[in-house]
């Protein structure tokens, strides 16, 4: 009878692997997929994969399920992703300090990005904005500068945490400005925020979102904004290449991705319907009031996207000497 058994679970399991090879691009999909945001629930990389996840659902014609992973800075999950089964069954949710930023802060963060994960497409691009505290004696970027370069004291800036795109951001300003700064990291951006309000620091480049209800209050005062255009939220914010540093810009970039080996007809489908989800209005406007600017490409342009933030950030990471084991 035992012998039986086992008999009987070969022939199973053989006809299950047998099913799931079988499959072509036109079964795709068959069953549920999992989407995989190396961070906890409720922060910004959770909510994007969510209504992107639900989008996509609809299309794919199956549910695509979140699945929180978190630990070491997105690393955990990233690393589950990357040696998933290259089936299409499993994508992941990453950003500019996933792929950008973290593999050249980690002495090893277990997994290759550019060799083990395959990307599907962009989702969108976010900016951030530098604040002040009021009590700083500055009305613009210009003044900052010159304000910081005739203190004798570093000026302090609140970081999200060492390594996060807020403290390599902030780092990369200082550097183009020529100024000298003092990170005061907090364990996110709320902290950070809570005590530049409360002027126990003096300075914060934070995600616009997170600012900037107290920027219309007037108990913080933008200087100007990351990105290469203004933003709609700020549209009276000057952007940091207009407001005195010609060129500057920093943007974070979200994405899907999927273990290296997925087939490309399963690639493409995937990325026609994040394209056709980035098209829905009611999708454009959730990303766009939440500071988000869609950002639809092909895999093939995210791929160049990935390759360029890895030498910027990775660069500017090198260059400031910043390393976590």
């Amino acid at each position: 009878m035992r012998g039986c058994r086992c008999l009987a679970l070969a022939l199973a399991t053989i006809a299950t692997v047998s099913g799931a090879s079988a499959e072509g691009p036109d079964d795709f999909p068959s069953r549920p997929i999992t989407l995989i945001v190396p961070f906890a629930p409720g922060g910004g990389n959770d909510i994007m994969a969510r209504l992107i996840g639900e989008r996509m659902s609809r299309a794919l014609g199956q549910q695509i399920v979140v699945e929180n992973r978190a630990g070491a800075g997105g690393n955990t999950g990233s690393r589950q992703a990357a040696h998933s089964a290259s089936d299409g069954y499993t994508m992941l949710l990453a950003f500019t300090g996933t792929l950008g930023i973290n593999p050249s802060l980690y002495a090893n963060i277990g997994y290759d990005p550019n060799k083990e994960l395959t990307p599907i497409g962009s989702i969108s691009t976010t900016s951030a904005v530098l604040v002040v505290h009021p009590s700083l004696p500055v009305k613009n970027f210009n003044e900052l500068v010159a304000f910081a370069k005739a203190s004798p004291a570093p000026l302090n800036y609140a970081s999200s945490g060492v390594g996060t795109v807020v403290h390599v951001a902030t780092e990369m300003l200082a550097d183009e400005a020529g100024i000298k700064v003092l990170q005061i990291p907090y364990k996110g951006t709320g902290p950070g925020v809570a005590d530049l309000v409360g002027g126990h620091v003096k300075m914060m480049m934070p995600p616009i979102p997170a600012v900037i209800g107290y920027v219309n209050a007037g108990t913080l005062r933008a200087l100007g904004v990351t990105s290469k255009q203004r933003s709609p939220l700020m549209p009276d914010v000057p952007t940091l290449a207009e407001a005195g540093l010609p060129g500057f810009s920093s943007e974070q970039r979200y994405g899907l991705l999927a273990p290296a080996g997925t087939p490309k007809p399963v690639i493409d489908r995937l990325n026609k319907e994040l394209r056709a989800a980035l098209a829905d209005e009611t999708v454009r406007k959730r990303l766009l009031d939440d500071g988000a600017v869609p950002a639809p490409d092909s895999p093939q342009e995210y791929e160049a996207a990935i390759l360029h933030d890895q030498k910027v950030w990775g660069g500017i990471v090198r260059k400031l000497g910043l390393h976590v084991e």
